[in-house]
C-alpha cells in the first residue's frame, strides 16, 4: 500500500475558501499601501547565503533554510573541512526587508529616494511548528528609505491604522526605540551585552518577567544590572509619564535622550494626524532582529489571543552591508497568515467570498450552446464573472453544483429563449426570476450583482 501523501509540518494547503479569504487580506493591504503611494517589487525566493547570514542575529541564522547547490551536492566533497560552505551557497530567505535593502543597493541607479516600496511575498524559517507560528508564511510589507523624518514612522503608523480598521480587527500598536534599549545596556553597565539584553526582553510576553531576568542572569548579567532594568519593564501610566521616568533615568545616555526625543516627536505626530487607533509606548518591547536602530513597533490584536500580527522599525545601517552607507530606512511587516487566523477566529471575513462565479449558465444541449456561448462572453464584459456547466447533465445536479460552490445565480435557456433571444435569470437565495432581452444584458448584469 503506497503512503498517504502529506505536506512539511509548519506549511499548509488552501483551497478555494481558503485562498478567497487571503485574497481578500491582501487586495485589501495592497489597495492601503497604493493609497500611500507604494510601489510593488517581487525578489527571488531564494537568496546567496551571504546576504542573509549575520543580519538576524544568532538565533534567526539557526532558523534560516540551507539550500543544497545541486542534487549530487555531497559528490566533491572535501569531508576534512566545514561541509556546509562546500555544499550551501544559496537559503530560502529569512524576511523581506533583508533581500529589500540587497535589492536597493544592487538597483540604486534606477531609483528615486526617498524610495517607497511594498513586497507580499511568502518567507520560510525552521522554526518549531506550534499556533500562530509557521514554517513557510506570507508577509506583507511596506518600506521607505532614503529618509530619516518621523514622517514616514507617522506613515506607517496610519497604514496600520488603515488596514484593521478595514480589515475590522481592532488593535493595539505598540512603540519602543532600540536607542532606549541600547541606552539601558549602558546604565546598568553591560554596554557589550545589548544583543542579549534585547533578545531576552523580546521573549517577556511569551516567558514573562522573572524568566526573562533568570535569562539575562545566564548571559553574564549582575543582579545588581538586572534591577536595574526592572523598572523600565514594568513602567506603567501615560506615554508623557513614561517619558518622564525614562527621562531621569537615563539622563546620562546621549543616545537614550535621543531615542526619547523621537520617540516624544512620534507620539506629537500621531496625536497631530488625529490617528483612531490604540497607541501604547511599550519600554519592554524589543523586537529581536539586529537591524532595527530607531523605533520599532509591534501590532497585537486586542478580541483574539495570538501573537504580534504586525511589526516593523527603523533601520539605519542595512543597506551600509551591501556597500550604500547612509541609507536611513523604515518598515512593517503585516502577517498575512496570523491575520487570517485572527479574521477566521472572529468571523469577520464576509459572505460569499469564496464563491467562483457570479452566475451559471446550465447546459440544455448542444443546439443551445450555441445560444449561450456569446451571452455568456458578452456579460463578462459587463463584469459579470461567469461559468457555463461542461456537461448536458439533469437540472438537479446543475442547480446542485450552483449551491454548493455558493453561485447566486443560475440561468435556464432552452430552445423558447433563444427563438425569443431571451436571457432568464434566477436568483437562487430569494428565488426572484427575469427575464432579459439580449439588448438588456447590462441591467441583467446590475440585477445579478444586486446594481439596479
Amino acid at each position: 500500500m503506497s503512503q498517504k501523501p502529506s505536506i512539511p509540518k509548519g506549511t499548509r494547503d488552501f483551497g478555494q475558501r481558503e485562498m478567497a479569504r487571503r485574497n481578500y487580506i491582501f487586495d485589501t493591504v495592497r489597495s492601503v499601501f497604493k493609497s500611500f503611494g507604494y510601489s510593488q517589487i517581487e525578489t527571488p525566493a531564494m537568496e546567496n547565503l551571504g546576504t542573509l547570514l549575520g543580519k538576524y542575529g544568532d538565533e534567526g541564522d539557526k532558523l534560516l533554510y540551507r539550500i543544497l547547490n545541486s542534487g549530487d551536492a555531497f559528490a566533491s566533497v572535501d569531508f576534512n573541512s566545514p561541509i556546509a560552505p562546500q555544499v550551501c551557497e544559496k537559503g530560502l530567505r529569512y524576511d523581506l526587508t533583508v533581500p529589500f535593502a540587497r535589492y536597493v543597493v544592487q538597483h540604486q541607479g534606477e531609483l528615486s529616494f526617498p524610495f517607497k516600496r511594498f513586497q507580499m511575498q511568502p518567507v520560510w524559517r525552521a522554526d518549531r511548528p506550534q499556533k500562530g507560528r509557521y514554517r513557510e508564511f506570507w508577509q506583507c510589507d511596506v518600506d521607505v528609505v532614503g529618509s530619516r523624518s518621523q514622517l514616514c514612522e507617522l506613515e506607517l503608523v496610519q497604514i496600520v491604522a488603515k488596514v484593521f480598521a478595514l480589515l475590522g480587527i481592532r488593535v493595539c500598536l505598540k512603540i519602543n526605540n532600540r536607542k532606549i534599549l541600547t541606552a539601558l545596556a549602558e546604565v546598568c553597565g553591560y554596554p557589550g551585552k545589548v544583543v542579549d539584553i534585547t533578545v531576552a526582553i523580546d521573549k517577556i510576553e511569551k516567558i514573562g518577567l522573572e524568566a526573562v531576568e533568570a535569562e539575562m542572569l545566564e548571559k553574564g548579567l549582575s543582579a545588581e544590572a538586572v534591577a536595574v532594568l526592572r523598572p523600565a519593564l514594568t513602567l506603567s501610566g501615560s506615554t508623557a509619564s513614561k517619558i518622564a521616568a525614562m527621562r531621569g533615568m537615563l539622563s546620562s545616555s546621549s543616545e537614550g535622550m535621543k531615542g526619547l526625543d523621537e520617540v516624544e516627536e512620534l507620539f506629537s505626530l500621531i496625536s497631530a494626524a488625529g490617528v483612531d487607533m490604540q497607541c501604547e509606548l511599550d519600554l519592554s518591547l524589543a523586537r529581536g532582529l539586529n537591524y532595527y536602530t530607531g523605533a520599532i513597533f509591534e501590532v497585537k490584536a486586542l478580541d483574539w489571543q495570538i501573537g504580534s500580527i504586525c511589526g516593523g522599525g527603523r533601520y539605519d545601517n542595512l543597506t551600509g552591508i551591501f556597500g550604500l552607507p547612509d541609507m536611513s530606512g523604515v518598515g512593517v511587516s503585516f502577517g498575512a497568515d496570523r491575520i487570517y487566523d485572527v479574521m477566521c477566529g472572529l468571523e469577520l471575513f464576509p459572505k460569499g467570498l469564496e464563491a467562483g462565479a457570479d452566475l451559471l449558465f446550465a447546459n440544455m444541449g448542444r443546439e443551445e450552446l450555441a445560444y449561450v456561448l456569446p451571452l455568456a462572453a458578452a456579460l463578462r464584459e459587463e463584469g459579470l464573472s461567469v461559468e457555463v456547466y461542461p456537461d448536458s447533465a439533469k437540472l438537479r445536479k446543475q442547480f446542485e453544483y450552483c449551491e454548493r460552490k455558493g453561485i447566486p445565480a443560475i440561468s435556464v435557456c432552452g430552445t423558447q429563449e433563444a427563438e425569443a433571444g431571451t436571457i432568464q435569470v434566477k436568483k437562487l437565495s430569494s428565488g426572484e426570476q427575469r427575464s432579459f432581452s439580449k439588448a438588456e444584458l447590462g441591467s441583467a448584469a446590475a440585477f445579478v450583482l444586486g446594481r439596479e
